[in-house]
């Protein structure tokens, strides 16, 4: 009796030559990303943090490298002494309260819209579309609103007996931040719905419905079953809420353009650079804590 080896060594050989494409073609495909990060991203970082250490009049150089002299500024001298510790805590309380109202109230509503048989499409257009809208349109929006003389939430307040709530919401310096934090979440909330949505979706329904024969209640299902599912997703809402907390009131961000363009500066070049780079480093080294901290935790329910 004769047997007949299988060819299935070259068939695996000529698939795996055939699916390997050849490196000119992948960096051809690269570079026009490569290209935008680098000058979008990368080429303004470098900048930034070069010229942090000289000391400049004007745009022009005049003293050269003057090492970390910028930075000791920052915290030696008014008004920066008194300025970047206030802008820092403004962006530290924006970023704790979109955080913890995003990641609680998105992960909320997106179990609730799981649950809907009818109308889902229709509440998650409406949740998502002030996320597709430009902020600058968002910001001046919320400033026709809230104004203190002819915006509608005053006039609705005083029209329902509440007048004595129609305060001056964006003028009040105790009322700004919370302000800001609550139209942020507003603003920003279609896209943790978006993707706690997608990663509830991706759980069979058949694993909750066994779970829930076996005894499980509502919240041992959703604390064993569907969190674990859902923790990639708060880290990446995490991470993305935290790079973009810097705006608003007397905020690092904003502390940097007011040093960039003050009239009168001697170094104000030098300076802003140097609130950059604190800033760049306060995000980055604040982005790979969060990730190696919501890493440890999802090994932990795995």
């Amino acid at each position: 009796m004769t047997l007949v080896k299988p060819r299935t060594t070259k068939t695996v050989k000529s698939t795996s030559a055939a699916s390997r494409v050849p490196a000119p073609m992948v960096a051809l495909f690269v570079l026009p990303a490569f290209v935008l990060f680098s000058v979008v991203l990368l080429y303004p970082i470098v900048a930034a943090l070069g010229y942090s250490l000289f000391e400049f009049r004007g745009g022009t150089r005049i003293v050269g490298f003057n090492w970390f002299q910028n930075f000791v500024v920052l915290f030696t001298e008014q008004p920066y002494i008194e300025q970047l510790p206030r802008a820092f805590g403004h962006n530290l309380a924006i970023l704790v309260g979109a955080l913890v109202l995003q990641n609680s109230l998105g992960l909320f509503l997106a179990v609730q819209l799981q649950k809907l048989t009818t109308f889902r499409r229709v509440f998650q257009v409406l949740y998502t579309t002030p996320y597709l809208v430009s902020p600058l349109v968002v910001g001046y929006l919320w400033t026709l609103l809230l104004s203190p003389t002819f915006g509608p939430v005053n006039a609705l307040l005083k029209s329902i007996g509440l007048g004595q709530l129609a305060l001056p919401w964006l003028g009040d310096p105790n009322l700004a931040l919370p302000a800001l934090i609550l139209i942020t979440v507003w603003q920003w909330i279609g896209f943790p719905v978006l993707l706690y949505g997608a990663a509830l979706g991706g759980l069979q329904p058949d694993v909750l419905e066994a779970a829930a024969i076996d005894g499980a209640s509502g919240w041992k299902r959703f604390r064993h079953i569907s969190l674990p599912l859902v923790t990639p997703a708060i880290g990446t809402v995490s991470i993305l809420t935290f790079i973009s907390a810097a705006g608003g009131t007397d905020v690092l961000g904003l502390l940097f353009y007011r040093s960039s363009f003050q009239s009168g500066a001697s170094n104000a070049l030098g300076i802003s650079s140097a609130i950059a780079t604190l800033l760049f480093l306060f995000i980055l080294g604040g982005a790979l804590i969060a990730t190696r901290a919501l890493r440890a935790y999802e090994e932990r329910l795995q």
